[in-house]
């Protein structure tokens, strides 16, 4: 198969794999791919490996090639961490040591694939392990029972013993294990239950029950290895959803540590990553989430990683470990919150967001909204995407992860100050969907309105006020949006604007006037615009 599709399997069904079968063709050798699995599978924790050298028949059953292959796997895989490797030549098609051994390589003394499979010691498991228990369902069939559905994914589980709620830390005791086919006394991992507790807790779905001496982690903060699928590279400061084993929550990749390169397993400095590439990341949660490191337990430590927009699955990872700065760093309760400071300057606080081309009028019609605003009494701030590029962002380029970034830290900017009870008018081409929908979901609902100023390409280059389109179209500016770098238009913007035949002055006096019935509407009368 397409060894993008075979990583993804690898990883989404590694927490309870103990071997894994790397299949190599006889006529090509050592690809990279073969190294990329091999990786992928000693990362995942698997112990043991068959070194399947397919299609031995191509090339004549010689024992030197196969000799060849497997002392370069040897050498390649002796960096890993496999308890034991098994080579076995095979030729698929014809069946050649795949069920019994073979007469086209007497040469070859070993046991076949699937006498190996059958007979290989695997590693046993550890009961000793800490009890964890991810619920995955409440159970309320009737008034007189609730019960928490899921699978154990560690340790044991007898009635009587005490659990807590990971997320909460509330203590209570199992009352009774409940299953399709009656109650329990004891459970062991792998078994799927319903446990019944001594206390009405909250443990919803996303949650863990865990034993009270050997907690996991509870955290939105860690660094974990990646293994990204997409074709579209992950960007650091875009937001994605994240899911482990029974929880979802928005996250975002805050750094890309550094890429591992498979052939040499060297750390490389990048700044995305590309399909099939493996990095170390630390990744900010929207909210805490209860997990163990990988090494530790392969069901609590894992998720996947889901884009926004198409709900499919771009990204695997491995925990490795909290960040204690997120046990550290607490949100502060504050005396004067965001409502006094809007009640004092008679206005609710809101984020205008303008989207458009280079060249559209962005920056023309904010800043003349601004004028409009500040002329009626409003509490104002414009945050032009040029001004911010000479301070805040002066760091960054013009690379779509730059670009990503860019519009990261000023939806975090913009918040702070609709915090402080301004309407901040935000200009920036911001081109990417998702960056746009990451601030949203940082406003409150309603705050963030989305203005679409709306110029054909063509217009836009006609104007090139700064004489962008001319140098990008000369090829002597990369990654310029609308020529040699895509702009996602919104799909659902509050406002659509429409520039070619309007003037500034009257688009803007448009959004005055739909901000009076948005926001002023909800105001009294003092407090609206005259």
């Amino acid at each position: 198969p397409g060894h993008e599709e075979y990583t993804r399997n690898m990883v989404t069904g590694a927490s309870t794999a103990d071997l894994a079968i790397i299949l190599i063709d006889s006529r090509q050798g050592i690809l990279q791919q073969t190294r990329r699995h091999s990786y992928i599978a000693s990362l995942l924790g698997i112990r043991h490996v068959v070194l399947a050298v397919n299609k031995i028949d191509l090339v004549d059953f010689q024992q030197q090639v196969y000799e060849e292959i497997v002392a370069d796997y040897m050498a390649f895989a002796k960096e890993l961490s496999f308890a034991s490797i098994r080579p076995i030549p095979i030729s698929a098609r014809d069946g050649d040591n795949v069920i019994s051994a073979s007469a086209n390589t007497p040469w070859y003394r070993g046991a076949a694939l699937l006498e190996y499979l059958e007979t290989v010691e695997l590693d046993p498991t550890d009961q000793a392990k800490p009890f964890r228990f991810p619920v995955q369902m409440v159970m309320r069939p009737n008034a007189d029972f609730r019960g928490y559905a899921g699978q154990i994914s560690c340790g044991r589980i007898s009635v009587g013993d005490p659990v807590v709620v990971a997320k909460t830390g509330q203590r209570t005791s199992v009352k009774a294990i409940v299953t399709y086919d009656g109650e329990l006394a004891t459970a062991g991992e792998g078994e799927a239950v319903t446990l019944v507790l001594s206390d009405e807790v909250d443990a919803s779905r996303g949650n863990m029950l865990v034993a009270p001496g050997a907690r996991p982690f509870v955290a939105d903060q860690f660094q974990a290895h990646v293994i990204w699928f997409d074709a579209n590279p992950m960007m650091p400061g875009r937001s994605y959803i994240l899911r482990t084993e029974t929880d979802s929550v928005s996250a975002t990749v805050t750094t890309l540590k550094h890429q591992v390169n498979i052939n040499s397993f060297i750390r490389e400095a990048a700044k995305s990553l590309q399909m099939n590439e493996v990095g170390v990341c630390n990744i900010s949660t929207q909210a805490p989430i209860a997990f163990d490191a990988y090494k530790d337990n392969r069901t609590t430590g894992n998720f996947i990683i889901v884009d926004r927009v198409t709900n499919a699955t771009v990204g695997a990872g491995l925990i490795d470990f909290p960040l204690r700065r997120a046990d550290n760093v607490h949100w502060h309760a504050l005396e004067v919150n965001k409502s006094a400071r809007s009640a004092m300057k008679n206005q609710l606080p809101a984020v205008l967001w303008f989207t458009g081309l280079s060249g559209s009028g962005k920056s023309t019609i904010a800043n003349e909204l601004d004028r409009i605003l500040h002329a009626q009494g409003k509490h104002t701030y414009l945050l032009d995407g040029d001004n911010v590029r000479h301070g805040l962002n002066r760091d960054l380029g013009f690379t779509e992860e730059d670009r990503v970034e860019n519009i990261r830290r000023v939806a975090e900017v913009a918040k702070l100050m609709a915090d402080a009870g301004l309407i901040v008018l935000v200009s920036f081409i911001s081109p990417f969907r998702d960056e746009r929908r990451m601030a949203r979901e940082l406003m409150e609902e309603g705050e963030f309105i989305e203005i679409f100023v709306d110029t054909p390409l063509d217009e836009c280059a006609r104007r090139d006020p700064k004489g962008l389109y001319e140098k990008a179209l000369a090829g002597k500016i990369a990654n310029f949006t609308g020529v040699s770098s895509c702009y996602e238009a919104p799909e659902n913007p509050e406002l659509h604007i429409r520039t070619v035949g309007h003037q500034p002055t009257d688009l803007a006096l448009a959004i005055e006037e739909f901000l009076d019935c948005r926001i002023g509407g909800q105001m009294t009368p003092l407090q609206r615009p005259t």
